[in-house]
Order: C-alpha cells, then structure tokens, then sequence
C-alpha cells in the first residue's frame, strides 16, 4: 500500500535542509586501499607499503592517519598466532567529497625469525610480526573479506619472503574491479553478516543484550574491554547491528566533528507499507548515535585517548585491549563491558535506574533468549539445529525491529498524549493507558533528552501510531509465568543450583563424620557404664547373698538393679534393696545388652564423665 503523507505536522530541522534522511546520497566513489604495518625492534609499529595508490604517496601521511600503525597491530596481538582488528579513520574533505568515514580491517600474523628465507639485517628480534590491512568505505562486507584477508595473509607469510608482495597486489586489484562492479557497494535492502552472528550475542549476554542496546540509545561512553581483541570488536558491530539499518550509515562515526546524517537529512512523504526499507525511512530509522560529538571506535589504541577525553567528544562506543583503561574506568566510561569476566559495571546512578528493564522489556527478550537456547546448536552456534525461521539470524533482526518500532510509535503517542492532555476524546479508544511506561518512563524520559531522539522527533510524523500500533510486543502486567520464568533465570544466573549442590555434598560429609563421632561416644559410653556395672555388681553380691541367682552372677544382678527383670526379680530386690531402689530396678523399657542413656549418672546437666573426648553439656 502507497501512503502519501503531508509534513506539516513535523518540526524543521533548524540549521539544517528542513527536509529528512540521505537514503538516495551519492555512492562513495573510495577505492579500498591495502597496507602493511610493521612491528620494528627500535620504532615500534609504521606504515611499510601502500597498494592501491600512486607511486610515492602515502594516505597516512595526506590524510593524517598517524594512528593507524597502532590501530592495525593492537596491544596483545603477539599472545595469539592471528588476530583481527577493526578500527575507523577519518578520510578528510577534498575539493569533491566531503569528509567522511572509512573503516579498516586488520590481520596480523607473526612467524619466527630463524624461518625467513632471507633474514633482512634490520630484523633483530625472535619473531617477526606484520599486519596486512583493508581500509574501504564500509564495513558491511567485512564478513567475507575477513575470510579473504586471513588467507591472503597466510599466503604471504607461507612464503618466507616478504619482499615479494605479488600476492598483496592481487588482492587489491581484485578489490578495485569488484568496487568498480558493484560487487562491494552497500544494499539497502540487505543485512550482511559482519563475522559474529546475533545468536551468539545473545546466548552470551542473554537479557543484557536488551540493557546494552538501550545504552546505546542513551548515548553516554560506552567502553568494552577484551583480551581477544576481534571478538571485542565484532561484540561492538553486533550491538549497533541492532539498531535497524544504522549499520549502513556509518558514515560520521569515525570523528565527533562529522555531521553530514543530519544535514542531509530530509522527512518521507511517501510510504510503501509492503517494502521495509520504506517503512524503516518513515519510521525514521536508523536512529543516529554517531553523529556530531559521537566517535565509533571498535578497537581505540591508547593514543587516541586524547579524543576520548576532548571536551567535544560527549559519547561514544569504543574498545580496548589495554588493561590500563581499567583503572582509569570512571574517567573514560559511564558503563564498562568487560568481556574476559563477562561483567557490566554502570558508574552513573541516573544511567542504572534508566537501564532497568520493565516487566514487557524482560518477557520478550526472555522470549527471544529461549528461542535461541532451544535451538542452540555448539557445533554451528551461528544458524539453529532445526535449520529453521525461529532463532535465526533474520528471527532476532525482525525481532529487534519489531521492538524498536513499536517503541518510536509508543513515545509519539506519549507525546500525543500530553499535548492533548486537555481532551481525551482525541485518543486511540483500543489503547489503554500510556504505552510508553511500557518501556520504562524513566528510560524514555533520558532518551527524549539525547542529540539522536531530536534528530529523530524533530524528522518525523507526529502520528507515526497511525501506521504502527503503538503498543509494545510483550504489552501486560506482572503474570506467575513472568515471575517464575525470573526466578528460574536468577537460580541459572547466581549459580544458585551449583551452590545447594556443594552444600548438600558437604553438609552430607558432616552429616557422615558426626554420626562416626556419635557412634564412637555412644560406643564408649557403653563400655564405660557396663564397667560401673561390674564394680556395682561386686558390691551388690555381697548384698544379695541370699539370691542364688545373684550368687551366681553379679553382672546380672547390677544389670537389673538399673534395667528390671521379671516381677519376681523385682520384688526380690524390693525386699533386700527397699522401696527407692526397687522403683529404679523396675524399668521396663530397657534391655540387659542396651543401656539407656538415660540412666547415665548427671552432676547439674553435665556429663559425669571426666574421661569423655566430648564434654557435651547438656540442660537439664
């Protein structure tokens, strides 16, 4: 269905076209360029050669990229035999393009010195480490080309000889043809796989992957720290990746002073509700988070920290390798993502509570967790065992679109709402209530107050609830299976199960010991009253002389003067013992083998026993 829309119900944008979004901006006419960075004994990381550009010019040197050795070989590199780095560069204003974005993609590899072919003198230490690198206009077909690179790059070092550099300028002619063709220009309608699959992000980050996306939103300094530092990078690419079509138009991350998104920008007056990429631009996505005073950083060398701490840098995503920023967390960070202890430290108090998730905000991405545990697979994390729609990729991305739609529809209802506060006739009869504390007032009231909700607000219809339902996906109140499926999420996230489980093993093995220690004081409880026994019984026989049976056999005699025979015996013992002895002789209860500890001399409720191991007090 085509939509006509007037565009008086929405703000011009001061300052800027009045109109809204480069969705028809002239494509980047940027050759990808290859370069090799390598590690000298004595000055460190540089350039060493360019291909892909005139003989004797150096971009680094023209555009002022004098980072980008320390971009390419990132801290740590040396710990592991290849790893990738992702970085962003700033390609300056020429006398036909305006300033833009580029993005760089790394391999480094090291091998050991003794192997070369030809060892140059200059090569001093034990191994030699190189990094070749891509720098193209966009990174949506990073993917592929990392696959392309590591094996580009493995090829060369197999040789042995790195002054034959063939093989490296193969490869970027075979980037220049295919850019010439089309082949590695950016598709609106598709999005591409960066390296790390959204099913991983979120069996990882599972609930938080909703509680970083809405960071995001915030635009406060977001730091993440890793070891591996590819990882590091695609968990940033991911994350931004949500963020329905903003990965296609990165174009002012890469430095705080780009702006063109918002100059550019111009509002849809027409719609195709049946083409998404239509109904994206009238929605007014992508939501722009790298625009003036934003930086992208997926991997930031710790030379680049002066641009963090400038006075005109207010947000950013970036990423480290260096343990150092740790310490320095509350000067570079409003929220750290450390990835090695999979821990999230939020250092503003404003920014914890916006980030609480609501009841409807923790349902669905529950839902959307379960889906991609159930069809888990660890042999091939990156599609579902069942080969099917539910928790694939394209599952989570519509998932996540569907989200961020229906909250850009709740919040213009929000603020239809208030300016209409007056006469509630003018409201949607099928809506109950606000949607939007759907969605955590708290949490929408900061985003109404960041540079990507006014770009936004101001570049859109007003009633964009007219083509989206503004109610959102999981709408409703606290339910049992809400608190139960919580529940059982925090006993699996506390390790709660693990923990009874040691406990019951060690209070079983404290169970076992006691009992072995009772046994051993009952045992010598036992030997140590029928000793009493015998020394009585040799006094008592004296006693009952007159008893043939007691003549016979004192042991017994003592034994029944505390644990009863028969009534003959009884009264037997009556006549000779008298009446208080006989009340004590007459118990019916215990056995001649089996005294009861009952019957155990006491002094004040303490066991007369000075020989016991024990000493139990017990109260009378």
């Amino acid at each position: 269905m085509d939509i006509l829309t007037p565009t008086g119900n929405a703000t011009p944008l001061a300052g800027g076209s009045g109109t809204s979004t480069p969705r028809s901006s002239k494509k980047s006419s940027f050759t990808p360029l290859v370069t090799v960075i390598g590690f000298h004994h004595a000055r460190g990381p540089e350039v060493e050669s360019w291909y892909g550009v005139p003989e004797g010019a150096d971009p680094s040197v023209d555009y002022g990229w004098s980072l980008l050795p320390f971009m390419a070989l990132s801290d740590g590199a040396h710990a592991s035999t290849e790893d990738f780095s992702y970085f962003t560069l700033l390609r300056p204003a020429t006398e036909t393009e305006p300033a833009t974005s580029l993005f760089g993609i790394s391999c480094t590899r090291q091998m050991d010195s003794n192997e070369l072919l030809n060892r140059p003198a200059d090569v001093t230490r034990s191994t030699v480490q190189k990094a070749v690198v891509v720098i193209a206009d966009n990174p949506q077909t990073f993917g592929a080309l990392r696959e392309r690179l590591s094996v580009v790059t493995y090829a060369w070092f197999a040789q042995r000889e790195f002054t034959d550099t063939e093989i490296l300028r193969r490869f970027q002619d075979s980037l220049a043809d295919e850019k010439e063709r089309g082949l590695l220009s950016e598709d609106d309608g598709r999005d591409t796989y960066l390296g790390m699959s959204l099913r991983e992000m979120i069996h990882e980050f599972k609930w938080q992957a909703l509680v970083l996306l809405k960071c995001c939103l915030l635009q406060p300094k977001m730091l993440f720290f890793g070891s591996r530092c590819e990882r590091l990078c695609m968990m940033q690419f991911s994350l931004i990746s949500l963020i329905p079509g903003l990965i296609r138009k990165l174009q002012d991350c890469a430095d705080p002073e780009l702006n063109s998104f918002e100059e550019q920008l111009t509002m849809p007056t027409h719609l195709r509700t049946s083409n998404r990429a239509s109904l994206q631009a009238y929605m007014g996505l992508p939501l722009q988070i790298f625009g003036k005073g934003s930086l992208f950083g997926p991997y930031t060398p710790l030379q680049q920290l002066d641009v963090l701490a400038d006075h005109e840098t207010k947000s950013y995503i970036v990423g480290s390798t260096n343990s150092l920023l740790l310490q320095q967390r509350d000067r570079y960070s409003d929220i750290l993502i450390n990835l090695d202890e999979d821990f999230i430290n939020i250092t503003s108090p404003s920014l914890k509570q916006a980030l609480q998730l609501s009841t409807p905000d923790r349902r669905w991405i529950d839902f959307v967790t379960q889906t991609v545990n159930e069809t888990w697979d660890d042999a091939n994390p990156s599609r579902p065992k069942t080969m099917a729609f539910m928790g694939s990729e394209e599952f989570i991305r519509l998932q996540f679109e569907d989200y961020v739609v229906a909250l850009l529809a709740s919040v213009k209802y929000h603020n239809f709402m208030i300016k209409h506060k007056d006469n509630p006739k003018m409201f949607l009869s099928h809506i109950e209530g606000d949607p939007a504390t759907d969605f955590n007032m708290e949490w929408v009231e900061a985003w109404m107050k960041t540079e990507n909700y006014r770009i936004w607000n101001n570049n859109t219809d007003s009633h964009l609830f007219d083509i989206v339902e503004p109610r959102h996906i999981c709408a409703g109140g606290l339910t049992i299976d809400d608190v139960s499926r919580r529940v059982s999420q925090q006993v699996q996230e506390l390790h709660l199960d693990e923990k009874l489980a040691v406990g019951k093993e060690v209070a079983a093995r404290n169970w076992a010991a006691a009992r072995e220690k009772g046994g051993t004081m009952i045992n010598k409880f036992y030997a140590e009253l029928e000793s009493k026994s015998k020394r009585d019984g040799s006094s008592a026989s004296s006693v009952h002389s007159s008893s043939e049976w007691d003549v016979k056999s004192p042991r017994m005699s003592t034994s029944s003067s505390f644990f009863g025979r028969d009534k003959k015996s009884s009264m037997e013992s009556e006549s000779i013992l008298g009446s208080e002895e006989s009340s004590t002789a007459s118990s019916p209860e215990a056995s001649p083998r089996k005294p009861r500890i009952d019957f155990a001399t006491q002094e004040n409720g303490v066991w007369n026993d000075d020989d016991s191991v024990t000493g139990h007090r017990m109260m009378g």
